[in-house]
């Protein structure tokens, strides 16, 4: 189904981090630019809030990661990860997610969704038909819910386009016009977007930076995620 995009929609971006980290890992063995997805959902539209629902391990050694996304002009809501008798983790935004959707309706005339996960279709559904808003939805196709992809009014399909929304691999990066990144110039509008996906060792640029592992140490993002 077409939909309408024009500069003055109001629009609110709700991205579930740890869904795309891993769909991310899963499927290319890379890391998602999270500025790109912003970027491409946003389609020169008037953005209101972006949203990113973060984990914070013991180590909260997640801050570089949490504070890249920050200058991306991406808020981070951060909920600490549970550990359970057992050694069981567990740290889940799903509810808190669909509570700020509902509470943002009213102000916003598209919500976009960045995830693949098929247990936000109710919410979904509710936003187009009770709140009159556009939904859209951003995430890898060959991860996502069939119902979600079906409930959404778009749905903008990242494995169309690896290139553009990861970051991290060997073999160079290009600067990509548009919503700015972590350690670039904002004013220039670049977005540093890698271009091999064929590889799955991440750089050692020898620089620090918080948006890519260097392949050193404990990845940031696995952190982020919870995941041993």
């Amino acid at each position: 189904m077409a939909i309408i995009k024009h500069k003055s929609q109001r629009v609110g971006i709700f991205i579930d981090t740890q869904n795309l980290y891993h769909s991310a890992k899963n499927l290319y063995k890379a890391k998602v630019n999270f500025g790109q997805v912003v970027k491409e959902a946003l389609a020169g539209r008037q953005l209101i809030r972006a949203v990113a629902y973060v984990i914070r391990t013991e180590s909260e050694e997640e801050k570089g990661f949490f504070e890249a996304l920050n200058k991306l002009g991406i808020e981070t809501k951060v909920k600490d990860i549970r550990i359970f008798a057992g050694g069981a983790k567990k740290a889940d935004w799903d509810l808190g997610t669909v509570i700020d959707m509902v509470a943002m309706a009213q102000k916003l005339d598209t919500i976009i969704l960045a995830t693949g996960d098929g247990d936000f279709v109710p919410v979904v559904e509710y936003l187009k038909y009770s709140h009159g808003c556009q939904v859209e939805v951003i995430a890898f196709g060959k991860s996502s819910s069939g119902q979600l992809r079906d409930a959404a009014d778009e749905f903008i399909d990242m494995c169309d386009d690896p290139r553009s929304y990861l970051i991290g691999y060997r073999g160079g990066s290009k600067w990509i016009p548009g919503f700015g990144a972590a350690g670039a110039d904002r004013n220039s509008g670049r977005v540093n977007a890698d271009t091999s996906p064929d590889t799955t060792e991440a750089p050692d640029s020898g620089e620090a930076d918080d948006t890519v592992w260097n392949g050193k140490g404990e990845d940031p993002a696995i952190k982020m995620s919870g995941e041993e």
